[in-house]
């Protein structure tokens, strides 16, 4: 079982931009692997795209940056939770773990 962060982001978005400095690293740190899908990459992002609409069928409520975390992206994958947002570093690192806590202890 692999367990990927997909952050879908915006070649303008600035948030996306400042995250960009650290959330790789941190998604790494956490033994996650670390997809970039910039929505203006169209082939990336239709790879991803199923990903992106199950969890938000219409991108109404998703952030920008969006990370959504899931089992098997490039398969039959399975949607665990997301970070939405700019965040500072440690937060962003505390709000994966969460993610990855609340996975272990369903």
């Amino acid at each position: 079982m692999s367990l990927a962060v997909i952050k879908f982001s915006s070649e303008e978005c600035g948030i996306c931009h400042k995250m960009s400095f650290y959330d790789q690293k941190v998604a790494e740190e956490l033994g996650l692997q670390f997809i970039d899908v910039k929505m203006q990459d169209t082939a990336t992002y239709r790879q991803y795209r199923k990903i992106l609409l199950t969890q938000y069928p219409d991108k109404s409520e998703m952030g920008w940056p969006t990370y959504i975390i899931c089992e098997s992206p490039e398969g039959e994958f399975n949607i665990i939770g997301e970070v939405k947002g700019g965040h500072p570093k440690g937060e962003f690192r505390t709000r994966l773990q969460q993610v990855l806590d609340s996975k272990t202890t369903v």
